[in-house]
């Protein structure tokens, strides 16, 4: 093989390794490191501007695990809540007014301490001018155990329709 035909191979090479190394520079490098800009942007944002994806979603995978144990127990202390505030005192009526002719000043009074449900108790006192007489009634879903007066009921009345801060 002449020498000018392995001088020829040998440029033809050199040109083409020349060519590749301008393609090179000119079009995949800048390529690159715009997909290099593109993923460092993609990791920023899903690691919170430092560490991998992969630590970041770990890391929401734990919270979201804690978040859902806090609101499973936020439940349960919202059940037990509501189960203790169920028989709480939570609606009220009282009604004062003359029980005698010979008195005055509304010095008599019904007033009636319920529940939610309407269950608990009314209590009268009714004065005059030698003594002061008090009564009890129970209270169950808002009727009366026993034969109740016009004042008892109303004081049930205005405890029903009260708001509740607790409904």
């Amino acid at each position: 093989m002449p020498t000018t035909t392995i001088y020829a191979a040998l440029a033809a090479i050199a040109v083409a390794l020349a060519a590749l190394f301008i393609y090179h520079l000119a079009f995949v490098r800048p390529a690159l490191a715009a997909a290099r800009r593109v993923l460092d942007a993609h990791d920023g944002l899903i690691a919170g501007g430092s560490g991998g994806a992969a630590d970041r979603l770990a890391d929401l995978a734990s919270r979201q695990a804690a978040n859902r144990t806090a609101v499973e127990d936020a439940g349960r202390r919202i059940r037990e809540l509501e189960a203790y505030a169920a028989g709480d005192v939570s609606r009220i009526g009282f009604v004062r007014y003359n029980a005698l002719d010979d008195t005055g000043s509304d010095l008599s009074y019904a007033l009636a301490l319920l529940n939610r449900e309407g269950d608990g108790v009314v209590l009268s006192s009714i004065y005059s001018r030698t003594d002061t007489r008090t009564y009890g009634k129970a209270v169950n879903r808002f009727k009366p155990a026993a034969t109740a007066s016009e004042e008892e009921l109303q004081s049930i009345e205005r405890a029903r329709t009260a708001p509740s801060s607790n409904l």
